[in-house]
């Protein structure tokens, strides 16, 4: 299922406030004081509409945005379009995101050396826009695991880091206590924590009904058992951030507090008075909260630490590969001319035929991985050959790393949303073979000329099933 297919054309504003549980109110009575007052009209006014940009693939024109203060890449939108029926959306030129949560790219900025080789892991990735963030802020030597431990979620997660095009991806399906075997093995852990969703009240008011101080108990204990297998998984020195879109203590600042007792050294950041961002501390630790009323986003909690202690790391060994091998030589000619530098890649086989590529700066690594996780995906997914012919995937097409000189045709918005819709389309003159489906100068998909007709190679589940009249 595609992501971000349930868009109303804008947020509309809501009659009131909603109407809150009342030992919510009670605490944030009890955290606001003199600001309660603007917090509940606050959650009366539309939700705020931003995107990021996705640095690697320029197309979208953002000269007349208001940017996000915090984030070089982010954008307010003066309302919510159809993002689903925007080609440059599903070319992955942007991602769209809540403004609050793109203060991870300050706290990275302030606490990470990010102009070198790291490996990062995005513990709660999905639906992938804090790992999207990651991509983009990452070395392109670096490597990043996005890991989602509810299955049914990972599909949309694969999907959104497709569209970004970045090869230097894994995306794993483990619980955070099955991850063992990485211990000591990442530079930088992100816990975007699963939580009681206070902070998304205005923008979903579900999460009210299902709000209860059981909920609150449940999701800290929950979030202390990640953080504790998240700890292990840090190399020492390694930079742990913990983020929340909550308000409560017991979620907040006592696991922060958690952390300063286990381990973890706090790492305090410089921010903007005028950002409107508030400092919460304990006896140990700061931590930085986004309020609607304060802030042009949502509720968000983040909070910064460096690991002090020494965990044994995994040593790079030359196991046997579980899955994957080396491409016959004869195929990886065919192979190597879809990609714009092939020299800087290796060529791999999946049992199942699939082939797959891998940057030469990360192959070992990937390896290891391979036989160090059961459910991942990884690598560059290229296609498969289908006797002399080869069939180029979906994600090459988006890929950062597609041969940029391959034949390509320019697409009009009619065409490009009629192409994902999944009609076969028909053009002024006759093309032949595989073709780059652009739109604005950025790659959507592949098309294929065959005789008098072209075939549209959309994979099924990306169809968008929007009527589209009002569009074109």
């Amino acid at each position: 299922m595609n992501a971000n297919k349930r868009e109303s054309a804008k947020s509309p504003p809501l009659a009131s406030a909603p109407a809150l549980p009342d030992a919510f109110e009670e605490q944030m009575k009890a955290q606001l004081a003199a600001e309660f007052p603007a917090f509940q009209t606050a959650l009366t006014q539309p939700a705020p509409v931003s995107i990021r940009l996705n640095p690697r693939k320029q197309g979208y024109d953002s000269t007349d945005l208001i940017p996000v203060p915090w984030c070089a890449d982010g954008f307010y939108l003066p309302e919510r379009p159809s993002f689903t029926l925007d080609p440059l959306f599903q070319a992955g030129a942007y991602y769209v995101q809540e403004a609050s949560s793109m203060l991870l790219s300050e706290a990275l900025r302030q606490s990470v050396n990010l102009n070198r080789p790291l490996r990062a892991l995005d513990l709660c990735a999905a639906p992938g826009g804090k790992s999207t963030l990651l991509a983009s802020a990452l070395s392109p030597d670096s490597l990043l695991v996005c890991n989602e431990v509810i299955r049914s979620r990972v599909s949309v997660l694969r999907e959104n880091l497709d569209k970004w095009g970045c090869p230097n991806v894994v995306v794993t399906n483990h619980d955070p206590d099955e991850m063992t075997n990485l211990a000591g093995f990442f530079d930088v852990v992100l816990v975007d924590a699963p939580c009681s969703g206070e902070g998304l009240f205005r923008k979903d008011p579900e999460a009210v009904h299902e709000w209860s101080e059981a909920s609150v108990q449940l999701c800290s204990s929950r979030q202390k058992r990640i953080l504790s297998a998240a700890a292990n998984l840090l190399d020492e020195g390694g930079i742990l951030i913990y983020s929340t879109c909550t308000y409560n203590d017991p979620e907040n600042r006592n696991n922060m507090q958690y952390l300063a007792e286990h381990g973890f050294q706090n790492r305090a950041l410089t921010l903007p008075d005028d950002w409107g961002i508030v400092e919460k501390s304990s006896d140990d630790a700061v931590g930085y909260q986004c309020y609607p009323h304060r802030v042009r986003g949502e509720g968000f909690f983040i909070s910064i630490f460096r690991k002090k202690t020494f965990t044994a790391a995994v040593k790079l060994d030359a196991r046997t590969f579980r899955t994957i091998r080396a491409l016959r030589t004869r195929d990886t000619a065919s192979a190597a001319k879809w990609l714009q530098n092939p020299a800087d890649f290796s060529f791999w086989e999946k049992p199942n035929g699939a082939v797959m590529a891998l940057p030469k700066s990360l192959e070992k690594t990937f390896l290891f991985l391979d036989s160090a996780l059961h459910n991942k995906g990884f690598g560059l997914d290229m296609g498969q050959f289908k006797g002399q012919d080869f069939i180029p995937s979906h994600a090459l097409a988006l890929s950062t790393a597609v041969n940029q000189s391959l034949p390509a045709i320019e697409l009009s918005k009619e065409n490009a949303l009629r192409y994902f819709k999944k009609e076969n389309l028909v053009f002024d003159t006759p093309v032949s073979g595989w073709l780059l489906a652009q739109y604005k100068g950025l790659n959507l998909g592949w098309v294929k000329g065959v005789g008098n007709r072209v075939n549209n190679y959309l994979p099924k589940d990306w169809r968008i099933r929007m009527d589209i009249k009002e569009y074109v």
